[in-house]
């Protein structure tokens, strides 16, 4: 680090502040917990419920919807087991608090104290600009789950969580920035590669809130092939009426997507790699390519166990959290590769 020491360790706690809040978040999904909390208000909703008449009260207001009436009440689901959802999802959105005031406040006073030049506060400002976009996806998906059906829409699952790795990779970016402010000539051929491998992995993250969202992964745990031994199972046909329903709406057919394109994203790091070793690579190129590598390795094998073992909430866990590890190496590689 060369300047601006307090500015990149303030961007650095944001990443560290999202990746914790992207881990609760598949917490809550992974533990069904995210409609426990009916409405949203900024101030109110700020501690949980503090005595037992206000408990009783927000489980009474919970019965009220679709979650409870359809799903929960026939599984003798008592007062303490609402109390265990709601804590995941009230958490959740704590955190999301708190990532507002540790950006903001000290945004504020970065600026009153003129420690950012102006290409970084332009670049805040759209920091600032996607975390309230990102507060607004979350609400955006619950709503989804609170009117017909007992549970949230994969598609608006699917945007607020890629909205959230985008933001953090936005982040990282805005840090690395500082962290890095010599300008060097980028190695051309790699960053197109880098780049081409972001958006497969950009696709494959979104395929994974489609996965989650219908609970996909709980149906043909087998591999390499699904189940009967078929390689494309006959039953995506059979879910909706087209192939494209089914590959956007239809548990197999998203499925399918999602562990066959795992193919296309380890293929285009391994490519990445392969041919960056034809290139004179500086100690951080060549660690960011390297552990690029790794991660993606280490990601395949934790979604093919995930997928084996039905999804179990440590595994399912463990494959988010690695996917945020990967989008940080992917990040870290294309920026090294670019400036």
């Amino acid at each position: 680090m060369k300047t601006n020491k307090s500015v990149i360790y303030w961007l650095l706690s944001g990443c560290v502040l999202l990746f914790i809040m992207v881990t609760v978040g598949g917490i809550t999904r992974l533990t069904n917990s995210g409609l426990s909390m009916t409405d949203w208000h900024l101030i109110n909703d700020t501690f949980p419920p503090m005595s037992e008449e206000k408990w009783a009260e927000a489980f009474e207001e919970y019965k009220k919807f679709p979650e409870y009436q359809k799903v929960n009440q026939y599984k003798d689901f008592q007062l303490d087991d609402y109390k265990f959802i709601f804590f995941w999802e009230w958490f959740h959105r704590f955190i999301g608090r708190i990532i507002g005031i540790v950006f903001i406040i000290p945004f504020v006073y970065f600026l009153i104290k003129k420690q950012l030049d102006a290409a970084t506060i332009k670049k805040c400002f759209i920091l600032l600009g996607m975390g309230a976009f990102q507060g607004f996806l979350g609400w955006f998906m619950v709503a989804s789950g609170l009117k017909d059906m007992p549970d949230v829409s994969h598609f608006r699952l699917a945007i607020h969580l890629t909205f959230a790795f985008i933001t953090f990779a936005y982040t990282l970016w805005v840090a690395l920035d500082l962290i890095y402010p010599e300008r060097k000539l980028p190695v051309v051929e790699l960053r197109k590669i880098a780049r081409i491998a972001l958006v497969i992995l950009i696709i494959q993250i979104i395929y994974g809130g489609f996965v989650a969202g219908l609970n996909a992964g709980l149906i043909h745990n087998h591999w390499p092939l699904m189940s009967d031994g078929q390689f494309f199972h006959e039953s995506i046909q059979l879910e909706q009426s087209n192939l494209l329903l089914s590959f956007t709406e239809g548990k197999s057919g998203v499925q399918f997507i999602h562990r066959t394109f795992a193919y296309v994203v380890v293929f285009s790091i391994l490519y990445l790699f392969i041919k960056s070793r034809k290139f004179i690579l500086d100690k951080t190129q060549d660690n960011g390519v390297k552990t690029l590598l790794v991660f993606v390795f280490i990601q395949f094998l934790l979604g093919i166990f995930t997928l084996l073992f039905h999804v179990p909430l440590w595994l399912g866990l463990a494959h988010q959290i690695m996917a945020f590890f990967l989008l940080t190496a992917m990040t870290f590689s294309l920026h090294r590769f670019s400036k």
